[in-house]
């Protein structure tokens, strides 16, 4: 007889800081253990039980499969579990009619439970809890109760009767978290044949169905994730994850003493071994410490710890369960039983940590495995050859999909899965658009849509046709309707234009119109809530504009000392008879009159004033204005006096000496002061009535007179 070479089951536990592969093999009822393989990360590859780095990852998954390949061959489905990071739990239930066709079958109970399980992601989908539910995949469930006829039993196998009911907890992680596994594993060279959560791996080993009448919780104190289990009445009750674990306790002794990250790794391993502990820090000193000493400096962060799990257990339990099991290789951190016990307020023996000492179901455990850490491997092989959900391979519009088997699984699940929007199949109508005319709301809605296709196997299909292994499934998204292009012409029913004359020549206006308070016109596109304003020109400025006559119409350009500057004049407005300014209202009708001003003169333009260039005095009884400054002057390169006309584009030189202090000889030059008409005598120069000289200093408002003095006649 033909000895036929059972199949190898292998199973990976991939960890945040070590990965555990093992091979085994069914016999029976049982799994006998052929080897085991772990290696740890070189890298901090996997943060809080995710991946991070999936190429470091991949390396090592590849590396322990080629080890245990040497021994056992080749080695392509795995089973896999994934840590509770982002954890979705949801409850929900299915019924079936019997109506006493006779035993039900483990087929039967398979089906009820999938109905159940898609009632969970019907429910998933609704969520308001979950950034977006179609990111989440179903990764395992526990029955909570079966019953029949509402009679509560332990399993409905074998039983007949008219409704069967399943309650359950369905378990679902982000699609980021299932991906990244998968395509570590794929870079790998293996594909994954079963995928669980380790929870449920973890406490299909530690707590047997005969035990979970009791309430007790498993914790799973990794690396970079606490993982929670907890059983109650002959069930699973609930499912958990605390985002902090033994990488925190790592972390603190490295912040403690100065530790690479490896380093302080290696010494917390080593506090529950040695007395004393012997490290190096990063700056090359040399310490020994007594364990003792290290722990107690630690302990606020594994109080710290054992509170996060503990709040997550009595979210979870309503109260502190009747004993805790603590396995993974983070429960054998210093004082976290103790810690955990006082959070809980529970006695200290009923925080334990659990080896896997006795495995139902797994013959030949090395003695390695005998350590809380080996939980989570012995249960993803307990359940690789266990009826777990399965992929099932389909194309979408040529993108592979995987899917879990579900039993019942549906076009609409496959096109769930892929983000196409099922909605999108009927053809969405147009955006519409909201705007508002001067402070009334208007809507526009946009234009019907065209229904898409879906096709199955290149047949017509609908969103409820089942889906099997390899399906092909083609869907386009219907043509959605186009977004109303409307102008405030289209909206709204204007008045009639305005008209008036302005010197004379007819205008007729448009409406002045602002969206979004910019300007804008009647046959500006609208957009979603625009805000539009129209009116007709309020103001002689909006008219005038509108007309043409800008502003710059009234400016003078001229190039003073080489740049150029502007100088406004501004006309006389008449509206009707009335003057009027830019701002006035102006009606329908309205006469308008613009009367320009003169040519500027030289000293408007330069800023020229007698008070800056002149002072005035009296002299000799009449005004003369004295010079305290000298000015050179000249307009299109000929001299000019401040007092002419300056032509609109002139280039105009000028020079303004500092200012100076007058004397009497400056008052005589600018008076045209000629001595010699005086008759002969003695000349007196008087100001303010005082005797004075030329040289005298003279201020505005002075008074200078200058008197002969007749000769005395001569004596014969």
């Amino acid at each position: 007889m033909e000895n036929k070479e059972r199949p190898r089951l292998f199973a990976l536990d991939i960890g945040t800081r070590s990965v555990v592969g093992l091979v085994g093999e069914r016999e029976g009822l049982h799994t006998r253990i052929l080897g085991y393989e772990r290696q740890e990360h070189h890298t901090r590859s996997m943060m809080d039980g995710q991946i991070h780095d999936v190429q470091e990852v991949s390396r090592i998954l590849a590396s322990v499969k080629e080890r245990l390949e040497e021994s056992y061959g080749t080695l392509t489905q795995v089973s896999i579990a994934a840590a509770g990071r982002a954890l979705c739990t949801i409850r929900s239930e299915a019924e079936i009619e019997t109506n006493l066709k006779g035993p039900l079958s483990t087929d039967d109970v398979r089906t009820l439970e999938l109905a159940a399980i898609q009632t969970a992601q019907q429910q998933l989908s609704t969520s308001k809890t979950v950034k977006d539910p179609t990111d989440y995949y179903c990764v395992g469930y526990s029955v909570l109760h079966y019953s029949l006829d509402d009679t509560q039993l332990s399993s409905l196998v074998g039983q007949t009767g008219k409704n069967a009911r399943v309650e359950l907890i369905a378990t679902f992680l982000p699609r980021q978290v299932i991906d990244s596994l998968q395509t570590a594993v794929q870079q790998a060279g293996m594909e994954i044949a079963t995928l669980t959560l380790e929870p449920i791996a973890a406490i299909n080993v530690l707590i047997p169905p005969t035990m979970r009448h009791l309430n007790l919780t498993l914790v799973d104190v990794g690396a970079g994730t606490s993982d929670v289990a907890i059983t109650r009445d002959g069930t699973v009750i609930g499912y958990g994850m605390v985002p902090s674990a033994g990488d925190e306790i790592t972390e603190a002794i490295s912040q403690q003493y100065l530790l690479d990250f490896n380093v302080a790794e290696e010494v917390k391993r080593s506090l529950n071994e040695q007395k004393e502990v012997r490290f190096q820090d990063i700056l090359g000193l040399e310490q020994v410490l007594p364990s003792a000493q290290i722990t107690e400096a630690i302990l606020p962060q594994v109080t710290q710890l054992a509170n996060d799990i503990a709040a997550q257990i009595l979210e979870l339990n309503a109260e502190p369960p009747q004993a805790v099991l603590l396995v993974g290789g983070g429960s054998l951190t210093p004082q976290l039983p103790q810690a955990l016990a006082q959070a809980l307020n529970m006695p200290p023996a009923r925080v334990a940590i659990r080896r896997p000492d006795m495995v139902q179901e797994i013959m030949d455990i090395p003695e390695a495995l005998h350590a809380p850490d080996a939980i989570t491997p012995l249960g993803i092989l307990k359940l690789a050859s266990g009826n777990l959900l399965h992929f099932v391979h389909v194309t979408l519009n040529d993108r592979p999909l995987r899917l879990f088997n579900l039993g019942q699984l549906t076009v609409a699940d496959a096109l769930l899965v892929a983000g196409f929007d099922i909605r999108a199949l009927k053809g969405r109508p147009g955006l519409g658009i909201t705007v508002t005319v001067n402070g009334q709301k208007h809507f526009l809605p946009g234009s019907a849509g065209a229904p898409g296709t879906l096709a199955l196997n290149g047949q017509p299909a609908t969103v409820s046709d089942l889906l099997h292994d390899e399906d092909t499934l083609t869907a386009i998204a219907g043509a959605i309707g186009s977004t109303p292009q409307v102008t405030l012409a289209d909206l709204a029913d204007l008045p009639s234009e305005l008209s008036c004359s302005i010197n004379g020549r007819s205008h007729i206006f448009q409406p002045v119109v602002t969206i979004n308070q910019e300007p804008a016109s009647v046959q500006t596109v609208l957009k979603d809530r625009d805000v539009v304003a129209y009116s007709f020109p309020p103001t002689l400025r909006q008219v005038l504009k509108q007309a043409g006559h800008e502003e710059n119409d009234f400016h003078f350009r001229y190039f003073i000392n080489g740049q150029e500057r502007t100088y406004t004049v501004w006309p006389e407005f008449f509206v009707g008879q009335d003057a009027a300014t830019l701002e006035t209202q102006v009606s329908d009708g309205a006469v308008i009159r613009i009367v320009a001003k003169q040519t500027p003169k030289l000293e408007d333009v330069l800023g020229l004033r007698d008070t800056s260039t002149h002072i005035q005095v009296q002299f000799n009884g009449a005004a003369c204005k004295v010079p305290t400054c000298r000015l050179r002057l000249h307009v299109d390169g000929r001299a000019a006096q401040p007092g002419e006309d300056a032509p609109d584009g002139s280039h105009i030189e000028f020079q303004l000496t500092e200012a100076l202090t007058p004397i009497i000889s400056d008052v005589l030059l600018a008076a045209e002061f000629d001595a010699m008409k005086l008759p002969l005598g003695k000349i007196n120069i008087l100001c303010n009535n005082c005797e004075a000289e030329l040289t005298t200093p003279v201020k505005n408002g002075d008074a200078i007179r200058i008197e002969s003095e007749p000769l005395p006649t001569s004596r014969l």
